[in-house]
């Protein structure tokens, strides 16, 4: 099996190398000016291989998404000049993929939404037209960083294993339901014991984020002229909030008196 295997990978590969020469020969194209691409490619398909073999080898979708990645802007770049100015957005969407995938194959593997998240981010920004300027880039980039985190509040996550489930060395297996005839099969399993909670500090770099990308946008469409505003503004509502939460504090606090004024 692994002699066929490899016979055919070394013909597809000889395939490839004698349609490049005859191209070059015939003037078609430049076959070394692939050559790099190429190896790039292999070394790519390589991890991507070793990715699909095995779930435990999910670390090799991201050195496979790079190789690929840098496989598809060289290719680009060199037939295509005029889209040279997109090979920065498909190298980061090629890393981005990468780390989903990493998510993907092993959902423990919640960090890598955050790396993917910034990718994708960053590949947005690098596609926005450059007479943008710099204020809409800060709006895409802010925005997009807070949508990540949020989306990672989202992901489930799987508790890790109790020092009572045997996992460690030194216990013994738990007993079975049957083990405690005066307790319920339900309560002796504890099926709820390992149901998957959702992440809250990810909210917090989220908001931070959005507020900052909501005064960029805000900025950009002229809605504040200066950023001398901000500091006015921002004690303006802070004052409010803090009267707010007095007023209702005090309310809370005196029930009774606000019953009896009424009942009077």
């Amino acid at each position: 099996m692994k002699s066929a295997r490899t016979s055919i990978i070394a013909g597809i590969a000889l395939m490839a190398a004698g349609v490049l020469l005859l191209l070059d020969l015939l003037g078609i194209l430049d076959s070394a000016a692939l050559v790099w691409p190429l190896i790039f490619a292999a070394a790519g398909a390589a991890f991507l291989t070793l990715f699909l073999r095995s779930r435990d080898n999910w670390w090799a979708a991201i050195p496979g998404s790079v190789f690929l990645g840098l496989a598809a802007v060289m290719t680009v770049t060199q037939l295509w000049p005029g889209a040279a100015e997109w090979g920065g957005a498909v190298f980061f969407l090629f890393m981005g993929s990468g780390f989903g995938a990493v998510y993907l194959r092993e959902r423990s593997n919640w960090w890598a939404l955050i790396p993917c998240g910034v990718m994708l981010t960053l590949a947005l920004v690098v596609a926005l037209p450059q007479a943008w300027g710099g204020i809409p880039v800060a709006v895409v980039l802010f925005l997009g960083l807070a949508a990540t985190f949020a989306a990672l509040s989202l992901v489930p996550v799987h508790p890790g294993p109790s020092p009572r489930d045997g996992s460690h060395p030194g216990s013994g297996p738990l007993p079975g339901p049957g083990s405690y005839p005066d307790r319920p099969a339900a309560l002796a399993g504890q099926p709820g014991a390992a149901e998957p909670s959702r992440m809250k500090w990810p909210l917090i770099p989220a908001a931070v984020l959005a507020v900052l990308g909501l005064i960029f946008a805000l900025q950009a469409t002229a809605l504040l002229t200066a950023s001398e505003f901000f500091v006015p503004v921002f004690l303006v509502l802070a004052g409010v909030a803090l009267l707010v939460y007095a007023y209702r504090h005090r309310a809370g606090a005196h029930p009774g008196a606000q019953h009896n004024v009424h009942g009077a």
